[in-house]
């Protein structure tokens, strides 16, 4: 979860959204008014009473004429053909409504009882987590990896692009494998302490490992807790299919610190690169316009 933006205009046009999605799904507001954002304003959820229980509903917002697929259909994609196996809310149901060159799209979820293991993404303390979530994480990693789409959380042109950039050359910028990932597996995307794992918009493929690279790239400014990630999640990180997810994830953090995002987190990332490759990894400059991940 992200913070409130800072533009009141786009905080109460999102609540002005809200408000409307409630009305149109007949669910009601929760005497819990807590809210949670999405990045820079473009998500606003709130816990809701519908007929059947609680809910939890969430909007999202793009620009019209500016939706991108992977994203805006990746929770009914995700609805259609996770397995069940796999914890996480499920999805009751959706309304999409176009305002002021805004489109929205409301979906209406199970609400969990148990709470996201951080916020924001990247913890400045560990949190407690019993080995029991760990086994659930690593069940969960293996379903999601195999399952077949043809959705991108992450293509290999980016890769092309930004990973000299970023992490400095020579590189070898080809992904050695290929598997299914949630794509946003960070600590406030992740319940504990049973595991249920949230935001499904930017699920696809991805170089094989990346889920537990992401995480391993969020744990980094808790020594301890990103000791236990790659101790946990071993058979993912430790091989050479993982080392380059992480160099992905990286790469991807990096990026987004030119855009005033996980700063605190840059130079941790460089120095877990420069490990990784065995050479200094110096700031890097962005990547042009126009060459894009799927993931902000």
């Amino acid at each position: 979860m992200w913070a409130q933006p800072d533009d009141p205009d786009v905080a109460e046009r999102m609540r002005a959204a809200h408000s409307r999605a409630r009305s149109a799904l007949g669910v009601l507001t929760d005497q819990d008014v807590h809210e949670a954002w999405g990045w820079r304003g473009r998500t606003l959820s709130r816990p809701v009473i519908a007929p059947n229980g609680p809910a939890w509903l969430r909007i999202a917002c793009a620009p019209t004429g500016h939706i991108v697929p992977t994203f805006w259909d990746g929770s009914l994609d995700a609805e259609q053909v996770i397995p069940g196996s796999v914890p996480r809310p499920r999805l009751r149901a959706t309304h999409d409504w176009t305002h002021d060159l805004w489109e929205y799209r409301a979906e209406l979820y199970d609400r969990v009882s148990t709470h996201p293991a951080a916020t924001p993404p990247t913890p400045l303390t560990e949190p407690d987590l019993p080995s029991t979530w760990w086994a659930a994480l690593r069940t969960a990693l293996d379903d999601i990896a195999t399952v077949p789409t043809h959705r991108f959380t992450v293509r290999q042109h980016y890769l092309d692009r930004a990973m000299p950039r970023f992490l400095g050359i020579p590189i070898d910028t080809t992904a050695p494998s290929w598997s299914t990932a949630h794509g946003n597996f960070h600590y406030a995307n992740l319940c504990a302490p049973t595991l249920h794992i949230l935001d499904w918009e930017g699920w696809g493929l991805a170089p094989s490992g990346y889920d537990a690279a992401v995480l391993h790239s969020h744990s980094l400014l808790v020594p301890r807790l990103a000791a236990r990630v790659r101790r946990e999640l071993a058979h993912l990180l430790d091989t050479p299919t993982g080392r380059f997810a992480e160099l992905v994830a990286i790469t991807q953090l990096l990026h987004s610190a030119t855009r005033g995002d996980h700063l605190k987190l840059a130079e941790p990332l460089r120095h877990r690169a420069a490990l990784l490759l065995g050479r200094p990894i110096s700031s890097a400059q962005p990547v042009p316009e126009g060459s894009t991940s799927c993931r902000k």
